[in-house]
């Protein structure tokens, strides 16, 4: 067998290959997004981009009653639009096998909140495994299936930031086409969940996690590391046990935990009782040790360590053993300065938020890259809380204040609107807010790393089909009055948007122009001062970090321009200019 290395998410794609999925539906998000890209990468495995999290995991519920094993991928906050299906989805059970995985985000490195998406296993009353390295990432998806059609269920596959994106060794194997599709059979009082028929399932689930339960007691990722003796015992699953086993090493046992809902009772109560003191060591939330707590089993949780962020090997060698640090340890990382997340040099967002800071606008934002619209100079954004939010938000906003729609706009990206920004605009028009929505168009899913979507006219898997046309749509929801606008006429955008605001009827701008990452965008000559620089540093007000000022003078980092020209709009004494191919200012 061929041997590599390979993330974790990369890793899922294998198991899913291995395990004979057929069908993959999910919806971008850091940290899962690239499993769904590996799996488009096999000819085998029908994948796509869905337009939200719900759409995804209710498409692969489908393909599971149609009868091929199929999988929905997706970040924690993404659980938070599927639940509505899955929680559903448990009471049915599958036809072939069903596999939901979701990435969790400890520290929140491309997150708005750091929720512990164990919870859901729970209340949804389904199992959850979880991987520690990308070996497990592809074993326990092939196992994830084998438990979906053994049980009736669709799994949970549980990772997180740390396991999806590094990397361990894996050994490829082939695709299993002992695993053939499953013929659907009509049977509505399985299926069709009216409350005749979920009351009737809902023993039926319960019945099935105390089978699990049992199944959980003697499973081979449910394992026991013996130590040296020292009486220390932790128990831990994931990235966290990582950490644990790199900071104590044999100064401890460990129960390795691969599933964690439902965890196996016997065997936790077993551990404990063959160690002195006993440490749950888990990110986030006290799931496992709560657990053990019910179970009347003294240990030490999170007294010692946080609820909050990631752990570190000497956070709990420190926590564990007293002790701050060991021969050998690595050093302590040098103290640099930080480079917090700005907008891209030629971003086209950035000429619309410099427009809002300069009219002092109240903007209910949304979730993409244009987020980092709220960040200084620009400092253009009033709120951000999930997708879908800023259009919702603003027809309450302008609702609970009427004058307030003359000086407040609402934006989000294509892909957000597509994801869900639609039935928020509904909304406005149903409930006659007086309110002003911009798109951002810029032509794909940027923030996690330029995905298909249904406005670009190309599948997941680089196939031409209909693009949604953003102007069509919001006219057929109602809008009486939509505009489409280059996102870099600044000098339009100004006098459109007071005219959007000065309407008593909803209305819509599409602020339009292609990411400058994609490969088919040229990049343009960069720009250079010259001497009419007066040093006002109003170019400096864009946020480009390309353009900075030391000496008295303005100074453009040819490697970074893109040669947008947005610095020498905002320039009122003509002193940036593009730059000749001979070096020289034109």
């Amino acid at each position: 067998m061929k041997e590599r290395l390979m993330l974790g998410n990369e890793a899922v794609a294998r198991g899913l290959y291995e395990a004979n999925c057929a069908f993959v539906s999910s919806y971008p998000g850091t940290p899962s997004t690239e499993i769904t890209e590996y799996a488009a990468e096999y000819d085998d495995i029908y994948a796509e981009w869905a337009p939200n999290e719900k759409v995804a995991a209710e498409a692969a519920y489908g393909a599971s009653l149609a009868g091929v094993r199929a999988f929905s991928g997706m970040k924690h906050v993404g659980l938070n639009v599927a639940a509505d299906p899955v929680f559903t989805a448990s009471y049915t059970g599958v036809n072939a096998g069903l596999v939901i995985a979701v990435a969790d985000d400890p520290g929140m490195h491309s997150s708005q909140n750091e929720q512990d998406s164990r919870h859901y296993a729970r209340a949804a009353k389904l199992p959850m495994l979880e991987p520690a390295d990308s070996l497990e990432c592809r074993d326990y998806t092939k196992l994830a299936f084998e438990l979906s059609e053994r049980f009736d269920t669709p799994v949970f596959l549980r990772l997180s930031t740390r396991i999806s994106h590094s990397r361990s060794a894996v050994a490829e194997s082939p695709r299993d086409e002992t695993a053939p599709a499953r013929p659907y059979v009509k049977n509505p009082a399985k299926y069709v969940m009216v409350p005749a028929n979920a009351r009737r399932r809902h023993p039926l689930v319960e019945r099935r996690m105390a089978d699990m339960a049992v199944w959980s007691e003697g499973a081979s990722v449910n394992r026991v590391i013996c130590g040296k003796g020292s009486g220390i015992g932790v128990i831990s699953s994931g990235i966290a046990f990582q950490t644990a086993r790199e900071a104590l090493g044999d100064n401890a046992a460990y129960l390795k935990l691969g599933m964690i809902h439902p965890l196996p009772d016997k065997l936790i109560s077993d551990f404990a009782k063959t160690v002195d003191k006993l440490y749950i060591i888990e990110e986030l939330d006290d799931v496992i040790e709560s657990h053990c707590r019910a179970l009347g089993i003294e240990c030490q949780g999170k007294e010692l360590f946080s609820f909050e962020g990631e752990y570190t090997v000497e956070a709990v060698r420190k926590a564990v053993l007293g002790v701050s640090a060991e021969r050998g340890a690595a050093p302590k990382a040098a103290d640099v300065p930080g480079r917090p997340p700005v907008l891209c040099p030629g971003c086209p967002h950035r000429g619309l938020f410099h427009v809002l800071n300069k009219m002092k606008l109240t903007v209910t934002g949304d979730i993409g890259c244009y987020t980092l619209g709220a960040a200084p100079p620009l400092s253009a954004m009033d709120l951000t809380l999930c997708m879908g939010a800023s259009v919702s938000a603003l027809h309450g906003f302008v609702k609970a204040d009427p004058e307030a729609a003359k000086r407040t706009v609402g934006v989000l990206g294509d892909s957000t609107f597509a994801h869900s920004g639609l039935t928020g605009l509904m909304n406005i028009v149903y409930n006659q807010s007086n309110a002003t929505l911009i798109i951002l168009d810029n032509a794909i899913t940027g923030m996690t790393g330029h995905q298909q979507n249904p406005t670009t006219g190309m599948t997941l898997k680089r196939r031409p089909t209909h693009s949604l046309d953003l102007a069509a749509v919001c006219r057929a929801l109602g809008v009486g009055r939509v505009d489409v606008i280059d996102s870099h006429d600044i000098d339009a955008m100004e006098p459109l948007l007071r005219e959007h605001l000065a309407l008593d009827e909803p209305s819509v701008i599409i602020a339009r122009r292609p990411c400058v990452l994609l490969p088919e965008i040229d990049r343009q000559a960069p720009l250079s001062a010259n001497e009419k620089c007066k040093n006002c540093k109003a170019c400096l007000r864009i946020g480009c970090p390309a353009v900075s000022a030391a000496g008295g003078s303005v100074s453009i980092d040819a490697t970074q321009c893109f040669g947008c020209g947005l610095c020498a709009r905002v320039c009122r004494f003509g002193a940036l200019d593009k730059v000749k191919p001979g070096g020289e200012p034109s």
